[in-house]
């Protein structure tokens, strides 16, 4: 599987591992307890097993760094009786610009990812049950403004990240 992702600067990282980290310290599923050196807070624009991407990756010039709102909070299916617990991330004309732009350019990606489809967010926990959430939920502040600061392909066959 291989991703192009949306990373954070240091202030709006720094409030997503928060969130990570006061989930954990409840004993709740968060992943603070993912240590591999890539993990850091990201947002996912593409994915795919056959994710095709050019030598040459332009769509970012120019339009990062980027401005990013978050507006609460996203529950997601994540198995029988489990969900994924993320961050809502406001699709503000210019994210939606640089999604469409980067789909353009690219080939192979998930359904799911694709313009249209796409539902930007920022995972916080997965595997939460549901008698987790609401404690969860009751952990995390909601909206607050961020900053995207750069792009990344992550490479989980080599697990490998190259910006970009």
């Amino acid at each position: 599987m291989r991703s192009i992702e949306l990373v954070f600067d240091d202030a709006t990282e720094s409030a997503i591992t928060a969130d990570w980290s006061r989930l954990a310290a409840a004993g709740l599923p968060s992943l603070a307890s993912h240590t591999a050196p890539s993990n850091r807070p990201h947002m996912t624009l593409a994915a795919g097993g056959g994710l095709l991407v050019p030598d040459t990756l332009e769509v970012f010039r120019g339009t990062l760094p980027l401005d990013v709102a978050f507006s609460g909070v996203q529950v997601f299916a994540g198995g029988r009786y489990k969900y994924v617990l993320a961050r809502s991330v406001v699709l503000s004309t210019a994210l939606a610009q640089v999604h469409r732009d980067l789909h353009a350019t690219i080939g192979g990606a998930v359904a799911l990812t694709l313009p249209g489809a796409w539902t930007p967010h920022v995972t916080l926990a997965r595997r939460v049950t549901g008698e987790q959430l609401g404690r969860a939920l009751d952990l995390l502040d909601l909206p607050f403004e961020g900053r995207i600061e750069g792009a990344r392909l992550w490479d989980s066959s080599t697990k490998s990240v190259t910006a970009l």
